[in-house]
């Protein structure tokens, strides 16, 4: 299967899917009281970000969902959520956000910095500020500014979301358009299509898997799409329920 022209079909779905949703949304103008589905699939734009190769309009850089594991009961708000930060004052914490982790982690590279040395160290700041000799407060005040770097960064990037109600799980249906989509739209390990453009800040990244994924995504850029995927994702798409689209929102 030419991978090419399954990508087309992939970003003609999503035409369909935008038209469905009402439209992209910009994340730093969303909050919980939108009439979000409670679960789904989300998938980030970025300015200035388009595709070369598989047609016209911006490519997808970042594709994610949320409660994998059986136990979870996080919410598509909830994750978009850690995603944005606090729009207001620009605070986040990305040790709760692979996505902030990877963008600020890009931005201090590009900076030619290694300030704030904390960045990405440990999974709770009280676990980071006692490995690294400090206290909470003063490691959160030195990470303040990357973190509002960050929370800009990633709340002027439009998005799309798909609705799909099964149960957490790693077998359910939005862990399948995850890791799908991603294997599909990942440069990682295969010939470039619709690559990043030479500005994005992505190619500072740390992770190879980013780089050369042109993803801001680390799991499953190595992985292979299955031949069924766009079938299904479009059957997902089609059954998308007005009620679950955010239009009360709008």
């Amino acid at each position: 299967m030419e991978r090419a022209a399954e990508i087309v079909r992939f970003y003609r779905l999503l035409d369909l899917l935008e038209e469905r949703c009402g439209g992209r949304r910009v994340l730093r103008e969303c909050d919980g009281r939108m009439g979000w589905s409670p679960s789904g699939v989300y998938f980030f734009f970025e300015p200035r970000e388009h595709r070369s190769d598989t047609g016209a309009g911006d490519r997808v850089v970042r594709v994610g969902t949320h409660a994998l594991t059986e136990r979870s009961r996080s919410t598509l708000w909830g994750r978009l959520s850690q995603h944005r930060g606090t729009a207001r004052s620009g605070a986040g914490n990305h040790r709760g956000s692979i996505f902030r982790l990877l963008v600020g982690s890009a931005i201090k590279a590009r900076a030619g910095t290694s300030e704030p040395r904390s960045w990405g160290v440990a999974s709770g700041a009280g676990e980071a500020a006692r490995k690294l000799g400090v206290d909470r407060a003063t490691l959160r005040q030195s990470e303040a500014a990357l973190e509002r770097d960050v929370t800009r960064l990633i709340g002027a990037m439009p998005f799309l979301w798909l609705h799909v109600d099964d149960p957490p799980g790693p077998a359910s249906d939005r862990g399948y358009v995850e890791r799908n989509a991603i294997a599909l739209l990942s440069n990682f390990g295969k010939g470039p299509l619709d690559a990043p453009s030479q500005t994005w800040l992505g190619r500072h990244s740390d992770r190879e898997r980013v780089r050369q994924s042109g993803l801001w995504n680390n799991d499953h850029v190595d992985g292979m799409w299955e031949p069924e995927f766009c079938d299904r994702f479009e059957r997902l798409i089609t059954n998308h329920p007005d009620e679950a689209v955010g239009r009360s929102g709008s």
